[in-house]
């Protein structure tokens, strides 16, 4: 029987780090649904299509192919656009593509098709709620604003990517806000998900905190 650890939060709150770790310890196959989302803003961009293009975007989403590899990179219809998916442009836009219903439904069934018969894990805004509402382990992982907007201030120099941090602190304020009220797959805290507040916490005790919950078990 196969595998689910999902882990939800908010944008910049180290879901994408910690999954990796997690997965690399545990040998589990990691699924970045939020890079998912961020192909079809890319896709939208290079065929000239704005947020409201909506039927359109539609269409790209369902016949658009993305995959990963073991090293966490990320394909569009075979191209390798893990760095492409991270800048400015695509972050403007990914947060109201991925508030289309019909984008985030066929986005949710590729994910499940994706994780069948496999131990994955999973990190996003509605795994827990939405995509695997069964999964046998359920994480929040959280932090301040002001720290997630400096994560990810830091990671985007690190990869070349040219934001400031005043411009990622309001695109995480935004985000923050549309991703709390979509009309589907919303983000939300829950009783049975695992809490853990990241702010002043190093990546290897967020780990440590989430492999001790998973060892209890």
């Amino acid at each position: 029987m196969s595998l689910v650890i999902g882990i939800d939060g908010p944008a910049g709150s180290g879901k994408g780090t910690i999954t990796k770790i997690i997965a690399d310890k545990l040998g589990l196959v990691n699924i970045d649904t939020g890079a998912m989302y961020r192909c079809v803003a890319l896709a939208s961009i290079r065929n000239n299509l704005k947020v409201d293009d909506a039927e359109e975007i539609i269409k790209l989403a369902k016949n658009i192919k993305i995959s990963f590899d073991k090293e966490g990179h990320v394909f569009l219809d075979g191209e390798d656009v893990s760095t492409l998916i991270r800048e400015k442009d695509v972050s403007s836009i990914v947060s109201p593509i991925s508030s289309i219903v019909e984008v985030r439904e066929e986005m949710v069934n590729q994910q499940r098709k994706l994780a069948e018969g496999l131990d994955v894990i999973m990190e996003g805004r509605d795994i827990t709620t939405v995509v695997f509402p069964n999964a046998d382990y359920k994480f929040y992982l959280d932090a301040s604003v002001e720290e997630r907007a400096m994560r990810r201030f830091k990671q985007n120099q690190e990869a070349g990517i040219d934001m400031s941090y005043d411009e990622i602190l309001d695109n995480i304020k935004k985000r923050d806000y549309n991703d709390m009220h979509k009309e589907v797959g919303s983000l939300m805290r829950t009783d049975d998900q695992i809490y853990i507040d990241s702010t002043h916490l190093s990546i290897e005790e967020v780990a440590d905190e989430i492999l001790k919950h998973i060892k209890e078990r």
